[in-house]
């Protein structure tokens, strides 16, 4: 009977690695990464790919987002909860083991690899706090960490696992040299929420509107925002990639601005956004407008099938410069 593991892989070379060593010992290892508006599965497919991993593609933005709004072991250095992050996804990959036929889970963590989330201590929470602890098996590290179920079972031969830890990364390189891997990702993470920018904008979308919709997030990730009141934000397009990323996330409950006759910026104001608001916004349309030497601009706004004109100066930049997010 062939023994099948479900492998957390996020397509960086640790992931990578671990599913090679499993490999090695005749496993079979279904790749598993994990959708949400903050990390997409681009790199994972693109690593399965290169390596023959059968990936699985799942979406957990409704469950990611419901523990983000209160981690149960809080926040890194920005809106980034590691802890209960990896947590949920062993608990979603667990619970798909009998699905799957899986009978046990791998990661590509390292101890000591990084000072918060991969130390002993956190392991043995994130272990704990999925449901699977004692079922996940870190193929890099396991012969510095307890020996889990699989291991005890004959499962897995744990004298063919490895004891990396630490920082580096000379050891992992030299292992992928030995399976023929030449082409990996940088280790930097591709998470959102490890970003100051972004993280600075989705504590002021969960402050000011809790009652947001997954479009509100992916309209962070464009243009420059600016907090006017508790009801309104306004969001300039910086170039012409924003504004299309703008454009395709438009609703009909939105106010939409732009310079007639000129070249400039999408403006948005996110449904909720108080109409008395609109001059502001226009103002500030008007301030990012190509060609605007002072004197009035004509901006053209819509709501839904209605649009009208309204012609208004320049604000300020120093003024502008005080609402930004």
């Amino acid at each position: 009977m062939t023994i099948k593991a479900i492998a957390l892989f996020s397509g960086g070379l640790d992931s990578t690695l671990a599913v090679k060593v499993v490999q090695q010992q005749g496993i079979d290892v279904i790749g598993m990464t994990f959708v949400t508006p903050f990390f997409g599965p681009e790199k994972a497919i693109t690593a399965a790919h290169q390596t023959g991993v059968h990936l699985e593609v799942v979406d957990i933005t409704e469950a990611h987002l419901t523990m983000l709004r209160a981690p149960r072991y809080g926040f890194g250095r920005n809106m980034n909860p590691c802890i209960d992050c990896h947590a949920l996804m062993l608990r979603i990959a667990g619970g798909k083991m009998p699905e799957l036929d899986a009978s046990f889970l791998i990661t590509g963590e390292v101890l000591g690899q990084r000072p918060m989330s991969q130390t002993r201590q956190s392991l043995q929470v994130v272990g704990k706090y999925s449901g699977y602890g004692d079922v996940i098996v870190r193929p890099l590290s396991a012969r510095l960490l307890p020996e889990t179920t699989p291991e005890r079972d004959g499962l897995i031969d744990r004298s063919r696992l490895l004891d990396i830890q630490g920082r580096g990364r000379k050891r992992q390189m030299e292992l992928a040299e030995s399976f023929g891997i030449t082409e990996y990702s940088n280790p930097a993470g591709g998470c959102l929420l490890t970003d100051p920018m972004f993280s600075k904008r989705l504590k002021d979308l969960f402050k000011f509107k809790p009652d947001y919709r997954v479009k509100d997030i992916e309209l962070l990730k464009a243009g420059r925002h600016f907090r006017l009141n508790e009801r309104t934000k306004v969001i300039v397009g910086k170039n012409e990639k924003d504004n299309t990323t703008l454009q395709g996330l438009i609703s009909t409950d939105d106010i939409v601005l732009h310079a007639k006759d000129r070249p400039g910026p999408i403006v948005v104001m996110p449904a909720g956004s108080d109409p008395a608001d609109l001059r502001t916004a226009a103002a500030i349309c008007a301030r990012y407008t190509g060609g605007a030497k002072g004197g009035k601009i004509l901006i053209e706004y819509t709501l839904g099938e209605n649009t009208d004109r309204l012609e208004i100066e320049p604000a300020e930049p120093d003024w502008v410069a005080s609402f930004m997010i």
